[in-house]
């Protein structure tokens, strides 16, 4: 699960990414599944904004309701941008960052839920998995199919595809 990190008061750099998270107990929720944020804002009770550095990969919950029950349900993931990267422009999300999964509707975000928790059961931190992993399963939803599980042995191709880059 999402472990917040130490409220910060000091200056946020022009580059971090910065997502504005509220909750109203039964109305409407945005939360993070996963990621690892820099800084954590506490604006009021209902708000908070955690900010991300590049490259930084996350998974944003938004959902809402009213009196009659759940009127949306959406999960993002999305990798935080760099200063001058182009971006999608995403509710909650300032600037932006580059979607690598979205989904609408409770059965999907259920799917996309259960998808992350196989990750993690595996000993591997959601956020660092492969984002092509998050493409995938986003795709394979997308299409009605079942997304492939993500492995060990991807996740350590995936280490050594990104060391050759760095």
């Amino acid at each position: 699960m999402f472990k917040p990190a130490v409220q910060d008061k000091g200056d946020n750099p022009p580059d971090l990414t910065h997502v504005s998270l509220t909750w109203i107990a039964g109305k409407r929720e945005e939360w993070l599944r996963f990621g690892a944020p820099v800084r954590d804002r506490i604006v009021n009770r209902r708000t908070r904004i955690a900010s991300f550095r590049p490259g930084a990969i996350f998974a944003l919950v938004r959902w809402a309701a009213n009196d009659f029950g759940t009127i949306a349900s959406h999960i993002d993931i999305v990798r935080a941008m760099g200063r001058y990267e182009a971006c999608t422009t995403l509710p909650c999300i300032d600037p932006g960052g580059e979607l690598l999964l979205h989904v609408a509707g409770w059965p999907k975000v259920s799917q996309v839920l259960h998808a992350i928790d196989t990750v993690e059961a595996i000993g591997i931190d959601a956020h660092v998995a492969d984002p092509d992993h998050w493409r995938q399963v986003h795709h394979r939803i997308a299409a009605g199919q079942l997304p492939s599980e993500y492995s060990s042995c991807r996740h350590r191709a995936w280490l050594k595809r990104k060391a050759v880059w760095q």
